[in-house]
């Protein structure tokens, strides 16, 4: 089936990874109208790919593109949002200093320099990183960039040559395909020995943490808190003496009169044998129910006999 060689305005070029597998790249020369676009991406030389492979660099369009001319730039289409927002900051930064110089003009003081400081030279430990192997990074599937010539001539011939597939070569030893994801298990997979020493480090360096804040803090542990004037101060704490986080406690009425602490309300209560629980006790209670109903049936009966004796005919 014969490819045709314009698809929607657009220019299709064959890529050969292998002798059996070809991808196709689309391509049409780059046209904007906005001011901040054409800084980045001059018009008349700015070339507009779509649908590139996952794991293509800049390098590999450079190389790609060389028949056609000389590269100045690649921009892919995740770069182009972060550039545009770093221009923006830029600008406003630049408006900034300007306005702070003119500022600094009109008072006829000149802007101050910070002086360095010569701070004590601390060994702060740091972590050790797990052992890792370069790997290609894959964007999403079917990604755009921008490849930006010299002159306009080179676009021209970049989209003229678009009908012979020419090889994609790789720009770099990292692996790709299948022998990427193997890599990539590998790294994932680090030795026993690394992961004690990462570990080991890691912990190293949060018990340094811990050990800088506790020195800012001016409350330590088993200490009483004592103000400017030089009274020690009655935090709220246990019982009675020093609470652990340091500070005097109050104790209670109940414990100056009797010496006994209070329990708490979520201490435990004692076990009780709950009733009914056991076989023997399920038998135990039906025999004392069925004993207890035969003595009321004997009761119920001598009351009624006791009614019988006692009627007599009384005819007047």
């Amino acid at each position: 089936m014969a490819i045709p060689a314009n698809i929607s305005g657009f220019s299709v070029i064959p890529i050969l990874y292998k002798s059996s597998v070809t991808h196709y790249i689309y391509a049409r020369a780059h046209a904007t109208s906005k001011a901040r676009s054409i800084k980045l991406l001059p018009e008349g030389r700015t070339l507009f790919l779509v649908n590139l492979p996952p794991d293509a660099t800049e390098r590999e369009l450079v190389l790609f593109f060389k028949h056609a001319g000389t590269v100045e730039k690649v921009v892919f289409d995740f770069e182009l949002q972060d550039k545009r927002s770093e221009d923006s900051d830029s600008e406003g930064e630049d408006e900034d200093e300007e306005m702070l110089g003119e500022d600094a003009e009109k008072d006829g003081e000149q802007p101050k320099k910070k002086r360095k400081t010569q701070k004590e030279k601390t060994v702060i430990p740091t972590v050790t990183p797990l052992p890792s192997q370069p790997l290609r990074k894959f964007h999403k599937t079917g990604f755009s960039a921008y490849v930006v010539f010299l002159d306009s001539s080179s676009l021209d011939r970049a989209l003229a040559s678009t009908s012979k597939p020419r090889a994609w070569t790789a720009s770099s030893e990292e692996p790709s395909g299948l022998a990427h994801y193997r890599a990539l298990y590998d790294s994932l997979r680090p030795p026993l020995d690394a992961v004690q020493i990462f570990a080991d480090s890691t912990i190293e360096v949060y018990e340094y943490e811990q050990a800088k804040k506790r020195q800012k803090s001016k409350y330590h542990k088993g200490e009483a808190v004592v103000d400017e004037d030089g009274f020690t101060l009655v935090t709220r704490g246990g019982a009675y003496g020093k609470t652990l986080g340091g500070g005097v406690g109050v104790a209670s009425k109940r414990f100056q009169r009797s010496g006994q602490t209070v329990r708490s309300r979520n201490h435990k209560k004692e076990k009780k044998e709950k009733d009914g629980f056991y076989a023997f006790q399920k038998a135990e209670q039906q025999r004392s129910a069925l004993l207890e109903l035969k003595r009321k049936w004997e009761e119920d009966k001598a009351k009624v006999e006791k009614l019988k004796a006692s009627r007599r005919f009384k005819p007047y």
